[in-house]
This record gives C-alpha cells, structure tokens and sequence, in this order.
C-alpha cells in the first residue's frame, strides 16, 4: 500500500474552490476521510491536513484562517488509517518544498479554538482584572460574541451561505470554534 501513496502527487490533483457560487463548502465532503491541502486565494500552499470528516475540517479552517482559504486539494481513503493519512501529508510537504506556516510557526492558529482573549482591550484587561470569577465569565463571554460578530461579517463578505454556530461552553473561556 506504502508503493501508492508515494504516487498520490499533491501538484497533480484538481484545484476546488472553498466557497462554492452557492456560498457553501461542497456538501459531499460530509463524512469523508481524507488528506487536504488549503491555498489563499494565489494558490499559495498554507496548510496540510488529514480528516475523518473533510467538511468540518475546512469549515473549522474557514473560521479560524478566512483569509487563507481560498481554494483546496483532497484524496479520499475509504478506511481511517492514521499512518496512511500521515504518510500522504508527509510526502505533500515534501513535495512542497518548504512547511507552509499553517503546519509550521502558525499551526495553532490553524488546529486551536480561536483564543478572543487575545483581542481584548485594555478597558477589557483591567475589568477582567477586578472581576470576581462570574464577572469574568460574563467578560469572556462578551468578548467572543464580540469576535464572533467579526468572523461572521467577514465571512458574509465572502458570500458565505451555511450557518456558523460556535460552541457556547468554550465561550466561557473566551474560546470559539465551531459545534
């Protein structure tokens, strides 16, 4: 099996785009194991991936990295292998040439809940500073809603059609990925 995974060429596979004309991510990828490949809109490698469900995985791309998923490569397995899946994403970033960020210095940023923490201001740090722990629950919480508002009018901009619901527990702790 190893002797046609090293054929599997990442240059030779089909360009898709992200967001179908429908504003959508194609459907058919609901539930399907595969490798995948994600370009920014110059066709430019920035991320290598492996799946158990393809679709969720380049929704959860979309919403952390919308300005870098612009188009994307896939090859499908019909049995979840986690050494075949590796092994292809392996010979892909060799056959690169170079780590694109996202599996590089910018992985996080690619694999990880959206930290909103991060944008807070400074009149958000000082109340959260002097916020009992519901206070500052209450802080996280608007603070990722208001992120959350962001990546929504962002993604509208791209047409996009699907709904975007983020998991309200991880919200709490100033956290949004996708539920």
């Amino acid at each position: 099996m190893s002797d046609n995974i090293s054929n599997i060429s990442l240059t030779k596979l089909t360009f898709y785009p992200y967001i179908n004309e429908d504003g959508f991510i194609d459907e058919n990828l609901e539930g399907k194991i595969g490798v995948y490949a994600i370009f920014n809109e110059h066709k430019i490698l920035e991320y290598v991936g492996y799946s158990r469900n393809l679709l969720l995985s380049l929704k959860q791309h979309l919403i952390r990295q919308p300005e870098k998923c612009y188009w994307f490569k896939n090859y499908f397995i019909e049995r979840p292998s986690r050494s075949v899946l590796e092994e292809i994403k392996q010979n892909w970033l060799e056959e690169n040439g170079t780590i694109p960020l996202g599996n590089g210095d910018e992985e996080t940023k690619w694999i990880q809940p959206i930290d909103a923490k991060l944008l807070m201001t400074e009149t958000d740090k000082k109340d959260y500073e002097f916020n009992d722990e519901l206070g500052k629950i209450k802080l996280l919480k608007k603070v990722a809603r208001r992120l959350e508002e962001k990546i929504k009018a962002d993604l509208k901009n791209r047409n996009i059609q699907f709904d975007i619901r983020f998991n309200p527990k991880l919200k709490e702790e100033g956290l949004l990925d996708l539920k």
